[in-house]
């Protein structure tokens, strides 16, 4: 695993979501299996519901076992802060391996905000432990129907960094192109992976992420790309505005899923933006609209940076803006791609635009944003 370029020695905490019956626990029985992930401690509701017991090696008490792979698995019964406190406070004291990972697995109709909220927002969590990777699990058979109905299933696929689409090898082909398409529409940022019973997960799921500064630059260029080609893919709506030379902003708006009013879109602007305006824009947007913003991601063009700004965030949350060494290749200026529910992209992009000194496009100022 490689170190923060950053001196941050913080434990990384990766959340594993997904609908009942995805295919959550299949896929954690098989990551844990991996030497690469053996320093991890897994968070789980109940042990009796997670069929680890072949990885069982021997109980420390009532609340947490060892497994053969080194792992450490905690039964959460009270609440996630005071779990994880005592899972970082017993490791520190000797009383359970240490751990360098942490994976935390929701039950079937959680919504992960809150947990990404709990590890980000709280002060004593926070200075433990960051959010790695969202990981997301979405079953063919069951997929469109639980996004049809059930609003925590699409809340589940927008807050992902990695989509994995299981019991692909059960169902036919048609079926499980007719779902990528409705999460790359859902969620253009996620890396989406199919994953069936056979095959062995990659450590990646977990271990690559924007922490990692040696994949960085390689992550942000996977957004930029899969967002790119989920667009060309399903279309999309333009709407131009230029500042008399200076910049030209695009918004890209998904139509392809508007169940439960949830859309993707782009802001794009090719002219640097003041560090100070942006601030204020974000900070008035997430104050009136953070619980609508679902997931939000990108790259930021700043005055006085030769390099691009990563930013990304879930709802009111936004974690510690890093620095790329450079552009990637083909890429440059600002592009941020927002899922939130219930928010209409042209009043966002209008926002956008006159907080940041932009000419506003026709229509007046947004109001909403």
């Amino acid at each position: 695993m490689t170190a923060p370029d950053d001196g941050d020695s913080r434990i990384t905490a990766n959340v594993l979501t997904g609908f009942l019956g995805a295919g959550k626990t299949s896929l954690l029985k098989r990551l844990l299996a991996l030497p690469s992930l053996s320093g991890t401690a897994v968070i789980i509701n109940e042990f009796g519901e997670v069929g680890l017991d072949h990885l069982l090696v021997e109980a420390i008490d009532d609340d947490i076992v060892l497994l053969k792979s080194g792992c450490i698995c905690c039964n959460i019964r009270t609440e996630l802060k005071d779990a994880l406190l005592s899972l970082f406070e017993r490791s520190r004291n000797g009383e359970i391996p240490r751990f360098s990972r942490i994976a935390i697995e929701t039950t079937g109709i959680a919504d992960p905000a809150p947990i990404v909220a709990t590890l980000s927002a709280d002060p004593m969590l926070r200075h433990h432990f960051r959010v790695g990777n969202i990981v997301t699990v979405v079953d063919v058979p069951n997929g469109q129907s639980n996004l049809d109905g059930f609003v925590e299933s699409q809340r589940q696929v927008a807050v992902a960094d990695r989509i994995i689409v299981s019991k692909s090898d059960i169902s036919p082909a048609e079926d499980t192109a007719r779902l990528r398409a409705r999460l790359e529409a859902l969620n253009p940022a996620a890396e989406i992976l199919e994953l069936d019973e056979t095959m062995q997960p990659d450590d990646a799921l977990f271990m690559r992420d924007i922490h990692d500064s040696s994949a960085r630059g390689a992550e942000v260029a996977r957004w930029l790309k899969a967002e790119t080609r989920a667009l060309d893919a399903h279309g999309h709506h333009h709407h131009h505005g230029h500042d008399h030379g200076h910049s030209h902003h695009q918004a890209h708006e998904h139509d392809v899923n508007r169940h439960g009013d949830i859309r993707a879109f782009v802001l794009k602007g090719d002219a640097p933006l003041s560090w100070a305006r942006f601030g204020l824009w974000l900070s008035m947007l997430l104050n009136r609209h953070g619980g609508e913003i679902l997931r939000l991601k990108g790259l930021l063009d700043i005055e006085g940076n030769d390099s691009p700004v990563v930013i990304q965030g879930v709802q009111h949350l936004i974690h510690k803006p890093m620095h790329l060494d450079r552009w990637p290749e083909g890429v440059n200026g600002t592009h941020l791609v927002v899922i939130a529910r219930g928010l209409d992209p042209v009043l966002v992009e209008r926002s956008f635009r006159a907080f940041n000194g932009l000419s506003p496009l026709s229509g007046g100022l947004a109001k909403s944003a």
